[in-house]
Formats: structure tokens, sequence, C-alpha cells
């Protein structure tokens, strides 16, 4: 038996873990041990945890010491517990106007609008580019949608709205319908990576996404600070978006659509309409834009248990959480305590639970801290791209983006449920746990591909991603909404996202738990995780 000052020292996330048995494992994982983390990746001294800033060096060295404390092996085959990610860094300043209508207005930035620019020139000009609204600028084949119908754009800036079509249920007009793009559930083309990827596809010039704070699902002033300091893409990434990217205050566009002398709010609800048509607006754009470049290496850290069956050792489980955040901004600085310290903290509690595991899993476990996630998925999409361990001998990825800080749920919800038989699993832990397995309760955020998950699905490895943000254990039914809307509409991505004295990480840490199971069910199984055949990632791995 373990004496309870050990085990007190285990909970407290404070000593060496010692051999628990199988099931007691989960016990590692603790709330001390992980708020302890999260404060100190959410401290001033980190800086808000920003790709290529002296936040990322302190959060890269202090990650790599704490997975090396806990006893496990470096995750780069060459002996490192660093993967370096090549990136460009530009700190643009937008300049945009318009002529349209016979009136001429010059916008503010980043007040009324966001932009930069993708290609290497430091200076960007774009003259006299026609504007051009292209409805939600999908292109859907699967469901005989196009809202470009051969029109040219190619040099033109285009207008486009956010989130996929609501188009209403012809046989019960209070809901969506569920045969066009998901229904209420955001699909990819309605996601503004999708929008800018098809813009530069069409060859456009420019793409303005009209921002509106419902169907964008986070308020205007996230749109505005992620508009403003560094930009960064991939160095060796491809074309996935037009020279000029940007967005659009809902006001501003009202505006625009006026001076053209067209109603947006009738424009908006023509592009419901499988036979809309591009619109001019009947005047042009002027760009111009000055960057700031450099090129850096950031990092994904990367720690491996090592599996313990000498053939299955060489296949692998992989759970991520993105490290950064966005940085310090003059003197405030985006701590980033939710989003996502907690999850890089989960990751050191699962390795914990591992480690205090009798014997290692037959699989060996991966644990990755990727970087630039919040500047477009960066650092999950190198690694999908230029995988440490190949890709076909992956089984699954269990991503953490946010940890439950209200209190325990009777439920989890499943933002990845339906594409694979990951399904059962986290079924079969949560029931064990005196919970059920939900829905997404926001499906219309489009949650799926909203995080690093996503880029380990496009390259055909099934998926896993929970939250808990409803039906808390002894709330009334509306606290889920209150606490994740006000966290939505006052912290997310805002200073404010720091480190609260009322936090109550006591169902956090049953999350965690949960997907320790599910991870080790994985590792140890002799089925691997397949995907469903109605996912539209089913082809990538057959």
């Amino acid at each position: 038996m373990m004496s309870n000052k050990i085990l007190a020292c285990v909970l407290a996330g404070a000593c060496a873990l010692p051999v628990l048995a199988a099931e007691r494992a989960p016990q590692a994982i603790s709330e001390k041990g992980l708020l302890a983390s999260i404060k100190i990746l959410a401290s001033d001294e980190f800086e808000g945890r920003a790709p290529g800033s002296p936040g990322e060096e302190k959060t890269v060295a202090w990650l790599t010491a704490q997975f090396k404390a806990l006893g496990l092996k470096p995750g780069n085959p060459d002996g490192s517990c660093v993967q370096k990610v090549p990136m460009r860094s530009q700190t643009p300043t937008p300049r945009l106007s318009w002529s349209v209508g016979g009136k001429t207005a010059t916008l503010n930035f980043p007040d009324d609008f966001v932009a930069s620019s993708t290609g290497p020139d430091t200076t960007v000009r774009i003259k006299d580019s026609e504007i051009v609204f292209v409805g939600y600028g999908a292109v859907a084949p699967e469901y005989g949608w196009d809202d470009f119908k051969g029109v040219d754009v190619r040099g033109k800036t285009i207008v486009m709205l956010i989130n996929d079509p609501a188009i209403p249920d012809p046989r019960d007009p209070s809901r969506l319908d569920p045969s066009m793009f998901k229904g209420a559930e955001m699909t990819y083309y309605g996601r503004w990576t999708y929008k800018y990827e098809i813009a530069a596809k069409m060859g456009a010039a420019a793409a303005l996404i009209v921002h509106e704070t419902k169907p964008a699902a986070y308020p205007y002033a996230v749109v505005r600070q992620g508009g403003v300091g560094e930009q960064f893409s991939l160095a060796n990434g491809g074309k996935d978006a037009p020279e000029i990217p940007g967005w659009i205050h809902e006001d501003k566009a009202r505006e625009l659509f006026a001076a053209a002398g067209l109603d947006f709010a009738q424009l908006k609800q023509a592009a419901l309409r499988k036979d809309f048509q591009p619109v001019s607006l009947k005047g042009v754009a002027n760009w111009e834009i000055d960057n700031e470049r450099r090129f850096l290496d950031s990092h994904n850290v990367v720690a491996m248990l090592p599996g313990a069956d000498p053939k299955l050792k060489n296949e692998f489980v992989i759970y991520s959480a993105h490290w950064d955040h966005l940085g310090k901004h003059g003197d405030k600085i985006f701590y980033g305590a939710l989003d996502n310290a907690s999850g890089t903290a989960a990751l050191l509690e699962l390795a914990k639970a591992y480690k205090a595991l009798p014997k290692a899993p037959k699989r060996s476990i991966l644990f990755i801290a990727t970087t630039a996630e919040e500047r477009g998925l960066l650092g999950a999409k190198y690694y999908a791209q230029q995988p440490l361990y190949p890709i076909a001998r992956t089984l699954a990825n269990i991503n953490i983006d946010g940890i439950n800080a209200w209190g325990r749920t009777a439920q989890i919800e499943h933002v990845t449920s339906g594409h694979s038989s990951l399904d059962g699993l986290l079924a079969k832990y949560a029931a064990a746990q005196g919970r059920k397995v939900v829905p997404n309760s926001r499906p219309e955020t489009g949650t799926f591909y909203r995080a690093d998950q996503l880029e380990f699905a496009r390259v055909g490895v099934p998926v896993l991603y929970t939250k808990a943000r409803s039906n808390y254990v002894g709330k009334p039914e509306s606290y889920a909404r209150e606490v994740v809307d006000h966290y939505t509409a006052h912290d997310y991505h805002q200073p404010t996202d720091s480190v609260r004295a009322d936090w109550d990480f006591s169902g956090g840490v049953q999350d965690i738990q949960l997907l320790f199971q599910v991870g080790l069910d994985v590792a140890n199984g002799k089925q691997w995780p397949q995907w469903n055949d109605s996912s539209e990632f089913s082809a990538l791995r057959r």
C-alpha cells in the first residue's frame, strides 16, 4: 500500500512518481499540479508566450525541463525535445480606401478593418481593384453550391460572409436544413481559412471577410487584436491565401454596400440561394501595406514515453496542446491562461499519469506542445507535413485546447463526434465515470476546424477533441451558458484570460483522466481507430 504521505505528494504533483497500480495512475492528475503549471505559463515572466519572443524561449525551456524531470525521453529522433518550425513573420501597416458610387472613404486600421500580406515583398500596392461580393465564397459540389458561378475575380477584391450559408429547413423554418452544410453544424466551408484558400484559388488579389459576432462566435475585438502586430506563416508553406487577406467590421461593410446603392441585409439574404450570382459593388479598392519582416525558427516541444512492446513501440498515440498565445502588446500581456496554458499543463498531468503506470503501454505515447496555433494551426500543420514519426504508424491524435475551470459536469461534449471509432472508447470511459457523452453544444462555431486536431485529421489520423461546457453538477441550467459566454465575450484573446482565484478544476481533472483512459486503451488495443465512412476524412486512411 502507498503511504498517505506519498499519495498526498503525488496528488499535489510535487514529487517524483512512485510505481502505482494501473487503476491508480489517473490519480496522479491533480488540480494542484494543473494550477501550478498554469500559473507559471500564464505569468508575467512568460509574456504571453508569443512565437519568436523571449516568452517562447522561456516556455520551450520550461516545458523541456518538465518533460525531462518526469522521466520522458526526448521526442525528436535527433535526441532533442524540440522540432524546429521555420516561419516567416510580417508586421503589417495596412491602408485601405475605396471609391464606390462616386464616394471615397478611407478606413481606419485596426478599428474598421485588419489585413496583412502573404507574399515576400515588404511593400505591397494594389490599385483600382474592383470590389465584388461573392456571398459566402463557397464552392461545394456535394451540395450543388457555387458562389462564383464562373465569374472571373482575378485581381479583384472579393467580399465574403463568415460561416456557412444558414439555409432554413423547408419543413421547419425555425431550424437550419440538415441536408445543406450540415444544418446547424459549421463545415469547413464556413471557416475563414477556407475562404482565404478559395480566394487564392480563384486568383483574387484581396479577400475581406465581413465580421459578424454571432456567426463568427467571437466579437470583433478578437479579430482586431489578432490583426495587430506580427503575422506568421510557415516559411515553406503553400499559397493558402490571396496576396491580401483581411477582415472588415460589419458596420463598415454596410457602409460599403450602401455607397454602392445596395442593401447589405438583402444581399445577405440573396446569398442563401443556390442561384446567387456575384455582385459588383460598383467601385474599386486601393491597398497599401508596408511590412517589417523577419524569418525565425519557432518550436514544437516533443517528448515520448516509449512503448513496452518490441514491435508495437514503433506505433504512436499523440497527445497535443498548443503552448502559444498572443504575447505582449505595449504594456498589456495576453496571458492565455485557459487558452492554452491549461491545455499545455494538462499534457504534463497526462505525462505524470502515464509514468505512474506499473508498465508503459505497448505503443509509444508522444506528447507534442505545438507552436503558433493562434496563427493558423501552424505548429500542428508543420508536424503533419514533416512528421518526426510516420503518419502511417500514428493511430490517433487527442488534442486539448482549454480545460474546464468551472467545476464538474455530468457530461462531456464530443466535438469530433461521428467521425471515428474513438466515439465508442470515449463513451465507454465516460460511462465508467458516471457521465454521458453528448454532441457539441455549439456546432455553429465550427470548433472541429478551429484547433490543432484538424491538421492531424487532414493527413488521415483519427482525432479526438472534447469540451466540458454544459450540465454542470449542482448548478442551474443557465450556468454553463453564463460562464462560457462571459469568457468568450470578455476574456477570450484578451489580457483578462489570466489566472483566477475562483477557478474550480475538479471537472477539468476528470476530463484529463478521461482522455488518459481513452489514449491508454488505444495504445494497448488490438484494433486501430478507424474513420467512419461518413466522415469527410475517411478516404485519407483506408
